[in-house]
């Protein structure tokens, strides 16, 4: 019942940060020097909570999440977009607040999305090669290894998809080396919760690469 609960609560917050990061992507800060998107501050940590997931539940699950959590943002985007659509209540006044800041801009959905899917699948799958073919021992190396080709990738892709050829080159590229380096910093923050929870059985751990 205690496994259930963790996995419960991983699940949860992969998918509230996941929620919460693509509408803080909507807003383009400057910090130290780089331009930032603000997704950024959460987004890293689902690396990790997949990383504690796919432990948890093994790798034909954790697939199932990443494309469920992706059709989550979908429909999120497409709801406020919907909203800020419908027509505004005149004694509450016009409301315009809410269409400006929650209604999507649809490149940076799709950007989101194409980024989160292709990164969070290929994390799936080096993980699971590194305990398949490496070692099961030394649980912290499956998330470094894992992350050290996901993160890149996903932003590259978000980056690119995202901001290539509406902002200047340099500001796509200083979007792309923030977010890598913070992501990475969250790895290594978050790197030891992978010992948190518990392995799937050993049956599942020697063959989930043959599902």
């Amino acid at each position: 019942m205690k496994q259930v609960n963790s996995i419960v609560v991983l699940i949860a917050c992969y998918l509230g940060l996941q929620i919460f990061s693509d509408i803080g992507s909507l807003k383009i800060i400057m910090l130290a020097g780089f331009s930032i998107d603000a997704g950024t501050f959460l987004y890293p940590f689902t690396f990790t909570l997949r990383d504690l997931i796919h432990k948890s539940i093994g790798k034909k699950s954790t697939r199932l999440l990443i494309i469920v959590a992706a059709v989550i943002n979908l429909f999120m985007a497409l709801f406020f977009w919907l909203v800020a659509l419908m027509p505004a209540d005149a004694s509450v006044g016009p409301q315009k607040e809410f269409g400006a800041v929650l209604s999507p801009v649809w490149r940076l959905v799709v950007a989101s999305i194409v980024a989160e899917i292709l990164s969070e699948l290929t994390d799936t799958e080096i993980y699971s090669l590194w305990i398949k073919k490496v070692t099961t021992r030394y649980q912290w190396s499956r998330v470094l290894v894992s992350n050290a080709v996901s993160i890149p990738l996903d932003s590259l892709l978000f980056s690119w998809i995202a901001f290539g050829g509406v902002l200047d080159n340099k500001v796509v590229w200083s979007i792309f080396v923030s977010n890598v380096i913070i992501k990475f910093a969250a790895t290594l923050i978050s790197l030891p919760s992978i010992y948190l929870v518990k392995d799937v059985n050993k049956w599942e751990l020697k063959h989930q690469q043959e599902d």
